[in-house]
């Protein structure tokens, strides 16, 4: 049986393993955060209920029930959610398994990010190969059955999705203005890139202040100031499920001026303290 997670990211592969899966549920009235944030992992995430837009720094779109999308590692995405019931399944993976032979043939199709839509027949197939995955992630995640399912999954999405593609799901080019953040994006995925100040953030983009806040903001929709905030609280929930760093010690390397303080913002923007958080992912 699949069990209700509540909070979709950021969930994080675990050493040792090449994937992960992961299903999540909100009720009509749950409160849901998220923001435009990347990972080092390619993910897909298919939805059971949805109602609201995928959007990522190359455009927008709208999302239905029983839907798929596909977003590769270091893409910046997020979703916009209307107030309804929601569930879907999260899939995340370590980009070289791309390379195994029975689904390299795919590695041109997940290259950037994908919208994807389904005949009714083919929904079925994927949310019942989804719901064996989930089963046997959850006995044995290392176990060759569990490998072999995934294989399968990525196999069925990508040679149904092929034909689903039409020119308004196609994937968008990346803008020239985005580009000038790369460098930045780079940054962002070391552990130094937690504490940088705009100053410094405009300076290793080349850049002046004024005119890479207002690049920023296009592309992230919220001030560099805000998004860094985020980005170090959803970093602070990384470190909770993958290390046994402690919390005071995570609040401190991320930069927060103290402990309480750094628990005070993440209770405000993930609903539940570090603590409760770290838990509820060993429950």
């Amino acid at each position: 049986m699949k069990k209700p997670t509540i909070y979709c990211e950021p969930y994080s592969i675990k050493d040792g393993y090449d994937f992960e899966i992961h299903y999540v549920s909100y009720l009509q009235h749950d409160s849901y955060s998220c923001f435009l944030h990347f990972h080092q992992v390619h993910e897909f995430i298919f939805f059971e209920q949805i109602d609201g837009s995928y959007f990522y720094h190359q455009g927008e779109s709208l999302l239905a029930d029983f839907e798929a999308v596909f977003t590769p590692s270091m893409e910046s995405h997020n979703f916009v959610l209307n107030p309804r019931p929601k569930s879907w399944y999260i899939v995340q993976f370590m980009p070289e398994l791309l390379n195994h032979p029975s689904i390299s043939q795919f590695t041109e199709i997940l290259k950037t990010g994908l919208h994807l839509r389904f005949s009714t027949e083919v929904q079925q197939k994927i949310h019942q190969l989804l719901g064996w995955l989930l089963t046997e992630f959850n006995e044995n995640p290392q176990s060759h059955t569990c490998k072999q399912l995934f294989n399968s999954l990525v196999t069925i999405v990508c040679e149904y999705g092929k034909s689903s593609l039409t020119s308004k799901q196609t994937p968008l080019n990346v803008s020239n203005s985005y580009q000038k953040l790369a460098p930045l994006m780079a940054k962002l995925t070391q552990p130094t890139g937690v504490n940088l100040s705009l100053e410094d953030a405009a300076k290793l983009c080349h850049l002046s202040p004024s005119y890479f806040s207002r690049v920023f903001k296009n592309h992230f929709r919220v001030p560099y100031s805000d998004y860094m905030i985020r980005h170090k609280l959803y970093t602070a929930a990384r470190l909770l499920s993958q290390t046994t760093t402690s919390v005071t010690d995570i609040s401190y390397e991320l930069g927060f001026s103290s402990s309480s303080y750094f628990i005070k913002q993440f209770k405000h923007h993930f609903k539940i303290t570090p603590h409760q958080y770290r838990k509820q992912l060993t429950n």
